[in-house]
């Protein structure tokens, strides 16, 4: 198995477990937690595929991933202590009571 092959596993098993985190864990913090380790996986594996392929293509791609991960910290983050400072909430599955 060649290292580039290593990183592309990894980067997958990084993602899987962002995504295990998304739809397990309730609390909005962690969400957010899990959804960072899920783009960190997709620049992982975009990176190794660049690697692989002898481009640079992949680096541009995680340059944007990673700009986009940034504003979605920064309003995500922003959006979840504004619900906590008015509502209280602390779980996503009390957001439901935010349509009424």
């Amino acid at each position: 198995m060649t290292i580039e092959k290593a990183y592309m596993l990894l980067g997958i098993l990084v993602f899987l477990l962002g995504l295990l985190g998304v739809m397990i864990r309730k609390n909005l913090i962690t969400v957010l937690v899990s959804t960072e380790i899920m783009l960190n996986g997709v620049n992982l594996v975009l990176v190794a595929v660049d690697t692989y392929l002898g481009r640079v293509d992949g680096q541009i791609f995680a340059l944007f991933v990673l700009t986009v991960a940034a504003a979605e910290v920064a309003v995500g983050l922003g959006l979840v202590v504004s619900i906590f400072r008015l509502k209280g909430y602390e779980g996503s599955s009390e957001l439901v009571h935010l349509r009424d």
